[in-house]
């Protein structure tokens, strides 16, 4: 007889910039499972939406989102840089209503508290592409179409203030899942990748990979298998 129990849901929530399409990349390993992408408001499929710039609003966003899409008991929240603080934020909110993912795996990011001293949304014009120039996973083909840029950088602006504005991220409780994180060794804030251990009560393992801040695309099933071994072991 055909099983037709839930696949194990996936969920992905993006960086800075990035869209409902940031980890097609990353499908091809994912056959069996319910791989799902999600995406704030302002791009992507949802183009024709305000654009939010407050992480409240933003991690709420998200987790009704999950919420609606949510069939299956096995299931796991995966974010890379900005996602990575939005899926801690999620986590928290889903334990309150009674759904425990199997763990959040999150990349790309030293955890709450640990930012960059700048604060990039507030950047000049110049100074902000500079900086993404140097961040990476923006192909210089948009940075330097003054059409696509003009599209891209409010989005981005935004997206850059919801990170640096979270201060209630430092006073949350931790979670009772366990989280594994990963970072690239040419990050710089990669020598506080353990920040994370004190926002779990549970697991936690972390892993550094070659790369800058988008080494996630240099390693796609080293990523993947981090993934599904946290859903194997718990």
């Amino acid at each position: 007889m055909k099983d037709l129990s839930p696949k194990t849901q996936v969920f992905l929530v993006h960086f800075a910039g990035g869209n409902v399409y940031s980890f097609q990349f990353m499908k091809e390993h994912f056959r069996g499972y319910d791989f799902i992408p999600i995406e704030l408001p302002g791009r992507g499929n949802r183009i024709n939406e305000h654009i939010l710039n407050d992480f409240i609003d933003a991690a709420k966003d998200l987790y009704l989102q999950i919420l609606a899409k949510l069939n299956s008991s096995s299931f796991l929240l995966y974010g890379h840089s900005m996602g990575a603080l939005l899926v801690l934020r999620i986590a928290h909110l889903l334990e309150l209503d009674g759904h425990f993912p199997e763990a959040i795996v999150v990349s790309g990011n030293a955890g709450p508290g640990v930012f960059n001293s700048k604060s990039r949304h507030l950047l000049p014009d110049d100074e902000f592409k500079n900086e993404l120039k140097r961040l990476g996973g923006m192909p210089n083909e948009v940075l330097d179409n003054k059409e696509l840029y003009q599209f891209v950088e409010p989005i981005i602006r935004a997206d850059f203030e919801v990170v640096e504005t979270c201060h209630l991220m430092k006073k949350l409780n931790p979670i009772s899942i366990p989280i594994y994180a990963l970072m690239g060794d040419s990050e710089s804030k990669v020598d506080k990748i353990e920040n994370w251990r004190a926002y779990t009560l549970s697991t936690f393992k972390y892993q550094v990979l070659q790369g800058d801040h988008f080494f996630i695309y240099k390693h796609p099933l080293a990523l993947s298998n981090v993934i599904k071994k946290a859903i194997r072991d718990n």
